[in-house]
């Protein structure tokens, strides 16, 4: 079920109704209604799939259980072994079979064999690299005493499978969240309607920004053989923009819904773009994400806690599979590589940790020396983008290769879909831009104060409902569904 469709617009306000006004006076009743409505919303692309997060769930509870029951350092280790191996092997079995068989296969091509892989007809399922590192973090945070396993397994099923971050993050912490299913819900008025600004804020993206970008990006990246480098730099741009707004914007709407029903998510998006290097981008970008690389894989490496040696290695290692994570495709490991030679300088001079503070935090406007970094920064990031989106390494490559030309300095074509259409894209990038420059210091670009006037408030609210329905793109699924 996609947030930008009318099955949800049916769904949300029904469930809402009925948790709040229907199940609200039993707690455990509740939480089996959130489980059975999120098993509901899950299904609705598959209902075959219900079998793996229900499967994956039940092991991860009863592992936690026996981990706080058990002593003895080796049988620790099986039961979190066992975790990981029904996790990643789900994960594993699910996205990576037919690449590595490919690759292997590849592999013995450049030796002058030749071998036919086994590659299976398999369906991605979805959401399955959110909830499969959600529930696992569950397992080694108990594992490693940082949490008290719960015996209330609605309470677990419901933490795992809660459906407004179900399918595409956040990646939320038992910490955080599982503790929120055992506390009485109380409707607070200022939390919904904060949460309704949300949503609207992150349709805004998704549908205004990202399903328009779309519309370039896609004629761009199919036909960039045509086009001038001007252009290419442009399409790259576009696709940062269409990549921001569809998966920045699909936190803020699953945020903003899950405060609809008295829940606090982490935030996982802080305005990346207005990052002074590629260091606080990262702590910018998909922040459920890097902690969860840098909690149980980067710190257990050592961290930067070594030498050179192995703060080069670290940094490699957690991109290279944060690469791998979001598609079995070596555009994406190049994506991961690349990404570690921009950070990389950063972590060895020392210069990493360096701006840790909202950007232009004691003013309204940043310094000329801020633009620059911000600039230079947001450039890097989009040439980055381009493996991310190319369907090959050598289309990467040769996209690339075609913006280095002395047509990056030619006026770019203004593509195909209409000078009216292609400046209003324009314009609502340039109303993102400032609206979130405005907003960077909170947690999303519309949380006002309460002191602020309720009636503007509203009249923003009205405001973006009808930008959203006058000039919503053609929907499209969005990006980070496929990982």
């Amino acid at each position: 079920m996609l947030f930008n469709s009318i099955d949800f617009a049916i769904f949300l306000p029904i469930v809402f109704i009925l948790y709040w006004f229907v199940t609200n006076r039993n707690l455990k009743v509740q939480n089996i209604f959130l489980v059975l409505t999120s098993y509901l919303f899950y299904g609705w692309w598959n209902w075959k799939f219900l079998a793996l997060i229900i499967f994956s769930s039940g092991v991860d509870y009863l592992v936690g259980l026996r981990l706080d029951k058990t002593e003895r350092a080796t049988n620790r280790k099986i039961l979190l072994l066992i975790s990981i191996i029904v996790n990643i092997g789900f994960l594993g079995f699910f996205k990576y079979f037919n690449f590595f068989a490919e690759s292997f296969a590849s592999a013995f091509t450049l030796f002058g064999r030749t071998f036919e892989p086994t590659r299976l007809n398999l369906i991605l399922p979805v959401g399955i690299s959110f909830y499969t590192f959600q529930t696992l973090s569950y397992s080694i945070d108990v594992y490693k005493r940082k949490f008290k396993p719960t015996r209330d397994i609605v309470s677990f099923f419901a933490f795992v499978s809660f459906f407004p971050q179900l399918v595409a993050g956040p990646i939320e912490r038992a910490t955080n969240l599982l503790p929120q299913f055992s506390a009485k819900r109380t409707f607070e008025y200022n939390n919904a309607f904060d949460g309704v600004k949300q949503i609207l804020w992150g349709l805004f993206k998704k549908v205004v920004i990202a399903d328009n970008c779309a519309l370039i990006v896609n004629q761009v990246f199919d036909n960039y053989t045509n086009y001038s480098g001007s252009t290419l730099l442009l399409g790259a741009f576009f696709f940062a923009f269409q990549i921001y707004g569809d998966f920045s914007g699909y936190s803020d709407i699953a945020i903003g819904t899950a405060r609809l029903f008295g829940f606090e998510l982490k935030q996982n998006f802080a305005y990346p773009y207005f990052s002074r290097d590629i260091a606080e981008f990262w702590r910018r970008w998909h922040i459920s994400l890097s902690t969860w690389f840098r909690d149980y894989l980067y710190i257990p490496l050592g961290g930067s806690r070594g030498g050179s040696w192995v703060k080069t290695r670290n940094t490699f290692v957690i991109f290279l599979i944060s690469g791998l994570w979001h598609g079995a495709n070596w555009t994406f490991i190049v994506w991961g590589i690349f990404n570690a030679l921009l950070f990389l300088p950063l972590l060895l001079t020392k210069r990493n940790r360096k701006n840790l503070d909202v950007v232009a935090t004691q003013s309204m406007f940043p310094n000329f020396r801020d633009v620059i970094s911000m600039a230079s920064t947001f450039v890097l990031t989009s040439l980055g983008w381009i493996f991310f989106r190319a369907e090959s390494l050598p289309k990467a490559f040769s996209y690339l290769n075609n913006i280095f030309t002395r047509s990056l300095f030619s006026k770019p074509y203004v593509f195909g879909i209409g000078e009216t259409q292609a400046l209003l894209i324009i314009i609502f990038i340039s109303v993102l831009i400032i609206t979130e420059w405005f907003g960077r210091r909170k947690l999303h670009a519309l949380h006002f104060d309460k002191k602020q006037n309720v009636f503007i408030q509203w009249i923003v609210c009205f405001t973006i409902a009808i930008i959203i329905f006058l000039f919503g793109g053609k929907q499209q699924d969005f990006i980070y569904f496929q990982f």
